[in-house]
């Protein structure tokens, strides 16, 4: 029997540094020192086993792209918006930085629903101008539910408004995830989002009065036409007999 030998050699330069990859239950994923072609291969293989996965579009729109390096003075930080990460950390302290990361992405795409609704009622305060709104009771019942579930999902289901608890007793790790938050803005941007939902909601509740008012003034109108007709049967009545 003959024999052969099969000699593999790489073709390019492989990185001595490892690459790492965080996955976090919001369905967000954080790479470092992961190059496109392999995160767009790890993509499409996670995309595979999702629900409710998002559009192509809104992950590319949303993405975040920070830059990083070995920190020259031994301790991790985030300095004028560079990652700096002392050799051989803790993994925990690169989670730390990823998850405020993934915290500011969550949040864009939240931000992205909310221009939606957004845009989807636009037209309304012109409408009201004219006094010509179109919107039936039951379509501001699906928007107010619509903004009330986001609303939901930012302030109760996340811990956009409060520290995770994860970093209770770690003190450290939760100063590199609230200055990574704090460069992001997650903060600022929270307090607009629930200012921009308490402003629709409210034009919501306000078209739902006008059109509670508007339909009790028609049920008056009808009950006032129906004792009309009733009293008019009743004179026909009397004036035969």
């Amino acid at each position: 029997m003959d024999h052969s030998c099969l000699f593999v050699t790489n073709q390019y330069q492989v990185d001595v540094e490892t690459k790492e990859i965080f996955i976090f239950k919001e369905g967000c994923l954080v790479f470092w020192n992961v190059p496109e072609l392999e995160r767009d291969s790890v993509l499409r293989f996670v995309k595979a086993y999702g629900e409710d996965c998002y559009e192509n579009q809104l992950i590319f729109d949303e993405s975040e792209m920070m830059s990083y390096c070995e920190s020259k003075n031994g301790s991790s930080h985030l300095s004028k918006g560079v990652i700096h990460v002392e050799n051989c950390a803790d993994p925990l302290v690169k989670y730390a930085f990823s998850n405020a990361i993934v915290s500011s992405v969550k949040l864009g795409t939240w931000e992205a629903s909310l221009d939606r609704i957004i845009d989807s009622i636009e037209h309304i305060s012109e409408d009201m101008k004219r006094n010509n709104v179109k919107m039936t009771l039951a379509e501001v019942m699906q928007k107010t539910g619509e903004m009330l579930a986001l609303r939901h999902m930012i302030n109760l289901s996340s811990d956009l408004l409060d520290t995770p608890d994860f970093y209770w007793d770690r003190e450290q790790l939760e100063q590199f995830y609230h200055s990574t938050c704090s460069h992001l803005a997650v903060g600022k941007r929270t307090k607009v989002v629930n200012e921009k939902l308490s402003h629709c909601i409210e034009l919501m509740e306000l078209i739902a009065n006008q059109l509670n008012a508007d339909h009790g003034a028609r049920l008056e109108w009808i009950i006032i036409i129906l004792i009309g007709i009733e009293i008019g049967f009743e004179v026909l009545h009397v004036i035969r007999n």
